[in-house]
């Protein structure tokens, strides 16, 4: 069976433009209307399965198995790396050890403000520079809920806070990939994100405690506002301008947190500031734990995130598949769809890395941590029974969605989207981000938001004469903006606290913020593109390299 994808199947492509949307549109009324999470990703994949059979034309044969294969791919690995970050949280609170991190991050802040600052930005930005995936979201907000947060505060400022590091996440891939599609070197994509992401950082301490507090109260640590910003800031732009994309958050992240350990060490708020409605304070401030009980707690964090560090680095990823990893097509999918230009749609096999998976590194970590914190592995089985139990909904809701951003991907749907804000004109810089915002939207991922954008990026620019490393880096930057609102993140930070069921009251709580920033970044676009170009970094295009190369092995080839 061949079928030919129709970028503008109405003859008409605001049209085409406007009938794509609508899944889009319907996720966003259900969550807003506070219909459950997984009911709304399970509608929006057969809306959109319904409309590609319409008026795409889609073969309903393709269309189902467009959302088999992203389902899947939802399942693993983006479950499997949520279901190993909770498991290993659940194993540190039913060891009793998360009572003692309680008590240690008390005993070097009890302000919540200022611990939001060290674990939803600086320990968050950490995690998603190592692994990815939602496990930054899950960790961080289970464990602000562990020292007393309101359960949608703690998940919703973590998916704030994840914004400023999303495009360097998990080790840089969202930059390699970019760098792939558009033929423009890592380094350059990353110089650029890396002299627009900074501005957002520097931004989102500050926006992260006047949300919880209020302006007045978010003066009171101001110190630690301009220390966690800065410090995070600098080391981000300096990483990724001078030494590549795979460890500006890693870097950035690890600085952020020593150097506000060391402002605290010297200076403190004059008041203690926590939620008016949180219950009274739990922790015994009267107990001293030796460092050798805290080192046990921290153990489990520690040892996942050596893991995780390893398993980011490539020839580790490669040593794992060699020995383990089966991959197969989707019967029926693969050379099925024919693009608009006339090439086959390469759909890439699914992949079955259970040993290089991240997910898997989280879970070796747990098994590793077991009898660390004094737990037997039968209570750690039925730890992990009562995991799996506890997101079961998620699940669903992951897996839906994934479903649907297949089939949009597939049908043509979403570059009709994509296409119509490209016909945008001289506008199309302050519109490029949108893309990406979109894209992460779609797919809950920045990597596979700048795979399917990043060449319509690149295309673009050049056609209308602005720099495309301009609107590819956009691409990654404008998705970090989405990442706070995409149903696969919702899911995830509603599960770490406990608010399965409540996605749409966390879906409101981010969804204006995420605008906010994704207009700052498409207004940072058009000065780049138009205004500051002396900010764009100075590069060759990898294809040109590749032919200039080829050029001279058949010249050193005819004067042999």
């Amino acid at each position: 069976m061949n079928w030919a994808q129709s970028i503008d199947p109405l003859n008409n492509l605001a049209l085409s433009a406007l009938v794509a949307a609508l899944p889009v549109v319907l996720i966003f009324w259900l969550l807003i209307r506070k219909v459950k999470g997984y009911i709304a990703g399970l509608l929006t994949m057969s809306l959109a399965i319904l409309l590609t059979f319409v008026v795409y034309g889609m073969p309903l044969k393709l269309a189902l198995l467009s959302a088999l294969h992203g389902a899947l791919y939802g399942l693993f690995p983006i479950c499997w790396v949520i279901i190993g970050a909770v498991f290993l949280f659940n194993v540190t609170v039913r060891s009793g050890q998360f009572e003692i991190i309680k008590t240690f991050m008390a005993s070097i802040t009890p302000d919540r403000r200022l611990q939001a600052l060290l674990i939803a930005f600086s320990f968050g930005a950490f995690l998603e520079g190592a692994a990815g995936f939602g496990a930054p979201v899950a960790i961080s907000a289970a464990m602000l809920v562990g020292l007393g947060f309101n359960p949608l505060y703690a998940a919703g400022i973590c998916l704030i806070a994840n914004t400023a590091p999303v495009a360097f996440g998990s080790v840089g891939t969202p930059i390699i990939i970019a760098s792939r599609i558009s033929d423009i070197p890592e380094m350059a994509i990353s110089q650029m994100v890396g002299r627009t992401l900074p501005i957002l950082s520097l931004m989102v301490p500050c926006y992260l405690v006047v949300l919880m507090a209020g302006f007045k109260k978010s003066m009171e640590v101001l110190p630690a506002i301009i220390v966690s910003g800065v410090s995070f800031a600098f080391f981000q732009w300096l990483s990724s301008n001078y030494m590549g994309p795979m460890l500006p958050d890693v870097l950035a992240g690890l600085a952020s947190i020593l150097c506000m350990m060391v402002l605290l060490k010297y200076w403190k708020p004059k008041s203690i500031w926590r939620f008016t409605e949180e219950p009274a304070q739990t922790i015994d401030t009267g107990v001293v734990y030796s460092n050798a009980q805290i080192l046990r707690a921290w153990s489990p964090f520690i040892i996942m995130t050596a893991f995780i560090i390893a398993w980011g680095f490539q020839p580790v990823k490669d040593a794992l598949n060699a020995i383990g990893i089966l991959k197969f097509d989707i019967p029926g999918l693969n050379n099925s769809i024919i693009k608009s230009d006339g090439s086959p749609l390469v759909i890439k096999p699914f992949e079955f890395n259970y040993l290089s998976a991240p997910g898997t590194a989280l879970l070796i970590a747990t098994l590793i941590s077991i009898p660390l914190v004094g737990m037997s592995y039968s209570e750690g089985v039925r730890t992990y029974w009562s995991t799996l139990k506890q997101l079961k909904f998620p699940i669903i809701t992951i897996v839906s969605v994934v479903g649907f951003a297949f089939v949009a991907n597939n049908s043509g749907m979403s570059i009709t989207m994509a296409v119509a804000l490209a016909g945008t004109g001289v506008l199309f810089p302050f519109f490029s981000p949108i893309l990406g915002w979109l894209g992460v939207f779609l797919t809950g991922s920045d990597t596979s938001s700048n795979a399917l954008f990043c060449k319509l990026q690149a295309t673009s620019a050049e056609t209308l004469g602005v720099d495309p490393v301009v609107t590819v880096s956009a691409n990654a930057s404008g998705g970090v903006t989405g990442k706070m609102i995409s149903p696969q993140s919702i899911a995830i930070g509603a599960a770490a606290v406990g608010l399965v069921g409540k996605e749409s009251d966390l879906f409101r709580f981010t969804l204006k913020h995420s605008f906010v920033m994704l207009i700052a970044i498409c207004l940072i676009t058009c000065a780049q593109a138009y205004v500051v170009t002396w900010i764009i970094p100075e590069y060759e295009r990898v294809a040109s390299i590749d032919m200039k190369n080829a050029l001279l092995t058949l010249l050193c080839a005819g004067l042999r």
